[in-house]
């Protein structure tokens, strides 16, 4: 296993875009673990709090299956304080063998990846506005990045971490709220390109605010921008969550992959 990606990795990757594109566009910034062989496992760590993706291909042989839950062992990922992302074959495979050596493994999440190449407009008008984020949003940005880690419960940093990302996403102009009554947020939405699709997240709506459809309208809204810019809209969501797949579908997001967070 090399510790450096290449071409192959990025074309490797290209067969699953939308499920591993995540993978995609961190491959190659620092991690803390990055390994390949460049044709059946591909792994990569940023560090802690977040996962570490696994990819391997569709029907992947036993023997690259073995080969990648070795690795993570080496790495020393099946400490009990890591999650990973990887295909439900995969998963089934670590969950299996770590039972075997007196560990336990389990689904955490159900992931769904979704993409919209022909945005509907919502059905039903609310008031408001989009809003894309500015210096003065700083310290209510930082707050919405807190409810919304709070919320899903992964991925928590710390304050001083959200504003430093807080300040990326203002500093390029990819984070929104929806905006009423002259000035009240009460929703967020961000986005980040991922080669040619643009990765739309953060989509939080406070909690004394929902089922008033403002999601579905800000969440339309990047949508549209983000595909007249010329990118293929995409997103992850908790496949578990019929309330927010149910939202992003009603927009025209269609399933396209599925994936799976263990630990």
């Amino acid at each position: 296993m090399d510790n450096f990606v290449n071409e192959k990795d990025y074309n490797l990757l290209s067969k699953d875009k939308y499920t591993f594109s995540v993978l995609s566009r961190i491959i190659g910034v620092e991690n803390e673990v990055l390994l390949s062989d460049h044709e059946s496992i591909i792994i990569c760590f940023t560090g802690q709090p977040f996962p570490a993706w696994i990819w391997t291909p569709d029907e992947a042989s036993e023997d690259d299956m073995g080969r990648a839950y070795e690795c993570a062992r080496k790495q020393g990922f099946l400490d009990g304080h890591h999650r990973f992302n990887m295909k439900y074959e995969l998963a089934e495979y670590f969950i299996n063998r770590a039972k075997t050596e007196g560990l336990t493994l389990s689904i955490t999440t159900n992931l769904f990846a979704y993409d919209c190449l022909s945005p509907v407009a919502p059905a039903t008008e609310v008031e408001g506005k989009l809003h894309m984020c500015t210096q003065e949003d700083l310290d209510e940005l930082v707050d919405f990045y807190d409810m919304f880690h709070n919320a899903v419960g992964i991925d928590k940093e710390s304050r001083e971490q959200y504003r430093l990302m807080a300040e990326e996403k203002i500093r390029t102009g990819s984070m929104y709220f929806w905006e009423i009554n002259g000035g009240k947020h009460v929703a967020s939405c961000d986005w980040h390109p991922v080669n040619d699709m643009a990765c739309i997240g953060l989509v939080y709506t406070r909690e004394e605010e929902r089922r008033k459809h403002y999601a579905e309208h800000i969440v339309y809204q990047v949508t549209e921008m983000v595909k007249n810019e010329g990118f293929i809209p995409m997103l992850y969501t908790d496949a578990d969550y019929a309330a927010s797949n149910a939202c992003y579908e009603k927009i025209g997001y269609v399933l396209k992959g599925k994936l799976c967070t263990i630990g």
